[in-house]
């Protein structure tokens, strides 16, 4: 009896510490998005606060790469975060960690390190982008987002975008097109995060799980900076 006793803490003692390292990359790109998004949200002069405020979802890509194989890919690995609630208006969700893939990625990147932030500026953007893969540019409107004091003087184009696509790279920021380039949720990657098989949708939509600890700093600096939307209601609907 004691030899089993031995044995099953011995067992406990190997499995839990790989159980908790399978997802540690997951945390990690958790916690490099909330780093990116304050570094950015800090200064006043780059995302504008007033399209924040109308910003259904954020989706967070940090440190996108290219990477050369046999042939060139461009990807990415981030999340993304939403209002809760039926329209939209409640506080930011769990989120649900995403894909960034496809062509439009490579002209952007240059070989070197770059963020991306994207604003989901409606609920059908939301709700396409939670459900399946979209193509930026031809499943979903998307626009260069402006920065600064330039949002006032924004064309109705960018301001009817699905999508406001922003670039950080060696400490530049800009509105950037990524058009070409797909985004999708990480299922895989949401089952290494949550312990269990939970989709995008359900994530955010349905809220069927809590913050994880290395997403708390990401979801209390949004609803900290932008607690409410300010869309015009009959948008949301």
């Amino acid at each position: 009896m004691k030899r089993m006793g031995s044995f099953l803490c011995a067992f406990l003692l190997i499995t839990l510490p790989l159980a908790a390292g399978d997802n540690k990359k997951e945390q990690d790109r958790l916690e490099n998005c909330g780093y990116v998004i304050k570094d950015i949200l800090d200064i006043p002069d780059n995302i504008p606060q007033d399209l924040l405020d109308k910003a259904e979802c954020v989706i967070i890509y940090p440190s996108v790469m290219k990477a050369a194989f046999i042939v060139s890919a461009n990807y990415g690995r981030g999340a993304m975060t939403c209002r809760t609630g039926e329209h939209f208006t409640g506080p930011w969700s769990a989120p649900t960690m995403m894909a960034l893939e496809g062509g439009g990625v490579g002209f952007q990147l240059g070989g070197q390190a770059t963020d991306f932030v994207i604003l989901v500026m409606n609920p059908r953007g939301a709700g396409s982008i939670l459900k399946s893969k979209v193509k930026i540019g031809a499943d979903a409107a998307a626009a260069a987002g402006p920065k600064g004091r330039d949002a006032q003087a924004a064309t109705d184009v960018t301001m009817r975008a699905e999508m406001l696509t922003y670039s950080r790279s060696r400490g530049l920021f800009a509105g950037i097109s990524l058009e070409g380039s797909t985004v999708r949720p990480d299922n895989g990657a949401n089952e290494k995060l949550y312990g269990k098989k939970v989709t995008g949708e359900e994530i955010v939509r349905k809220g069927v799980v809590a913050v994880p600890p290395s997403a708390q700093k990401l979801v209390a600096l949004l609803n900290q900076k932008s607690p409410k939307n300010l869309s015009d209601p009959e948008s949301l609907k």
